[in-house]
């Protein structure tokens, strides 16, 4: 499939040939600014996280026509609960109506859906409708992963917990990541945050080591294929050595 970058006039860009020159298995977004969006707009924060899972949609869906495999999104923090409670409730309820729409396109979709967090927090019947799609999906390659109620330090606590509740003496690496809520996908490639902010914020603090990272100012229910577009022709462009010399 071949797509062309409109901002750069100039030239058309084969963005699918740079995913796969670039090696770009595994993309990750921190969807910040949906209430900035509804806020600058005069409206309620929740019409902004309305605007954002329409977003997200479309966005996944454009990456993996693209030919990434793995995308993961920080949909809920383990921090995002000292929100107000309409603020939180309303995320809640979009995110299970997602869910709900997802296993009625299973088919369509094709893709495998895994939920990187503490379920035991989380609404029994959402917790519930989270392992039911993950149950039903599992038989596909491509991945998409959805951070609810997760936090990158609490997830490597986990890890290191249960490597040692499973007789460990000594913990690796590879036994850390052996017991991640990622242990299924490799580590992300590339990790996009908009809204201009410039930080983790606790997501994926293990899997980033080596992740390339790219920062921009749009707002995510802003967010279209052309922006995607930059940050893969930026990724492109890196040299990952992954403290070697020559790039890997």
């Amino acid at each position: 499939m071949f797509f062309k970058n409109k901002r750069r006039r100039d030239a058309a860009v084969d963005i699918p040939a740079l995913v796969r020159d670039s090696g770009l298995c595994h993309i990750a977004f921190i969807m910040d600014g949906n209430g900035r969006w509804a806020t600058k707009r005069s409206l309620p924060r929740e019409a902004g996280h309305k605007v954002g899972i329409e977003s997200f949609r479309k966005i996944v869906k454009y990456c993996f026509n693209c030919g990434i495999e793995t995308v993961t999104v920080y949909a809920f923090s383990t921090e995002n609960w000292s929100r107000p409670k309409r603020e939180v409730d309303a995320i809640m309820k979009l995110l299970d109506e997602y869910i709900r729409t997802a296993e009625d396109e299973d088919e369509e979709n094709r893709t495998r859906y895994i939920f990187l967090g503490d379920k035991t927090a989380l609404d029994e019947g959402l917790a519930k409708n989270c392992e039911v799609l993950e149950k039903l999906t599992e038989r596909y390659k491509r991945t998409l992963n959805i951070a609810l109620n997760y936090g990158g330090r609490s997830e490597i606590v986990k890890a290191v917990n249960e490597c040692i509740a499973s007789g460990a003496s000594a913990v690796t690496e590879e036994d850390i990541s052996k017991h991640l809520y990622t242990s299924l996908s490799p580590d992300p490639d590339l990790i996009v945050r908009t809204a201009g902010e410039k930080r983790l914020s606790n997501f994926l603090m293990w899997q980033s080591a080596y992740s390339e990272f790219y920062f921009t100012d749009v707002l995510w229910p802003d967010i279209t294929d052309r922006d995607v577009d930059d940050a893969i022709i930026d990724f492109s462009k890196r040299k990952r050595k992954f403290g070697g010399i020559k790039n890997a």
